[in-house]
């Protein structure tokens, strides 16, 4: 195709509407979108839960809230009136129900692209066989895959593939924020912060709370460090189970009251997170943050499947050996883990704040 020949979008919204950890693997979909279609207004429709997240991605445009993601089809009609009013020119449902395809179908969108799965894809103009329950891609591929399927399919050759990181904060606030942080749970400003968080958000096995225990007492730094345990607004119980399983070790508790930004930024502050694969995971990968995360492995839930964003230097990932049940988490050696997770990030001291 000429460039003549490329079709011109005003207004392109993207669906990403389901759970905080999906939401961040779409990122690169929103960088590749917008970097290589950077006249186009981009929206975003998503649940409320991830709005935050949503109004902090430096490539969206708008967001929009779905009132209700998890809606029958019957809601279908109220979501349609509002994709109508906005008039969009095209959509492309990263992750599709059969009430958006509905909706889409019913606002008379022009172009609509989602996956080739389940009956109703046939509301959709376009679709793109990916067989995801196979597992073979990360998720963060098979959503930059339709991007790609929509771009190179209307003349738009692929200029620029996003790199780590896909979200940063201000550094300067992020620093003022380490250092209050630090000074008001009594932590000397030369020890590295490894975030603990236990909490998950139930789609995929995780550690138990001794587990975790006995993984942070294992790891070792030279430079010295101080464990924060992380929690989410409904999470403050594992949080708590887990500072006394730790016991005499020193350590602190963070729980995230003030919204899934200002939680964002805490995790910025962070030289190391470990967790099991849930949506905080997935913020800390997109930041470019060092993670160490568990996965079971299951093929619905496998670390290849639920990949996170960071760079390959910052990303390790732990799951039970083969020739087990795949999802007994009790199965990793906690011992081994922290041995590599500690050979492996040998990080510089942070500079005095």
């Amino acid at each position: 195709m000429t460039p003549a020949q490329r079709t011109a979008f005003k207004k392109i919204l993207v669906v990403r509407n389901d759970k905080l950890g999906d939401f961040m693997l779409a990122y690169p979909s929103f960088a590749m979108l917008k970097e290589n279609l950077p006249e186009t207004t981009l929206y975003a429709l998503v649940s409320t839960y991830t709005k935050d997240m949503a109004e902090a991605c430096p490539w969206i445009d708008h967001v929009l809230i779905d009132p209700k993601p998890q809606g029958s089809w019957r809601s279908a009609f109220a979501l349609a009136r509002l994709f109508r009013e906005e008039a969009f020119d095209a959509l492309i449902a990263l992750y599709s129900t059969s009430r958006v395809a509905l909706a889409a179908r019913i606002a008379g969108i022009p172009y609509r692209l989602a996956p080739a799965t389940k009956a109703w894809q046939l509301f959709y103009s376009d679709r793109l066989t990916q067989r995801r329950s196979r597992s073979e891609r990360p998720e963060y591929r098979y959503n930059q895959d339709l991007i790609r399927h929509f771009l190179e399919g209307h003349g738009h050759p692929i200029h620029k593939e996003p790199d780590p990181p896909f979200l940063r904060f201000n550094e300067a606030e992020v620093i003022a924020l380490k250092k209050r942080f630090c000074h008001s749970h009594g932590i000397a400003p030369s020890r590295l912060l490894i975030f603990l968080h236990p909490g998950s958000g139930g789609s995929a096995n995780n550690l138990s709370i001794d587990q975790y225990a006995d993984l942070a007492k294992k790891i070792r730094s030279t430079q010295g460090h101080h464990l924060v345990i992380s929690a989410g607004p409904q999470e403050r119980t594992q949080a708590e189970a887990l500072g006394k399983a730790l016991g005499e070790t020193p350590h602190s508790l963070y729980h995230s009251t003030e919204g899934l930004r200002r939680f964002a930024e805490h995790i910025q502050c962070a030289d190391l997170f470990i967790s099991g694969s849930t949506g905080p995971l997935h913020i800390a990968g997109a930041l470019d943050v060092p993670t160490a995360a568990f996965y079971p492995r299951r093929r619905s839930s496998t670390a290849l499947r639920w990949q996170t964003l960071n760079s390959t230097r910052n990303r390790l990932s732990f799951s039970p050996e083969e020739g087990g049940d795949p999802e007994d988490m009790q199965r990793i050696d906690m011992g081994q883990a922290a041995k590599i997770i500690s050979k492996h990030y040998r990080l510089s001291p942070p500079q005095a704040l």
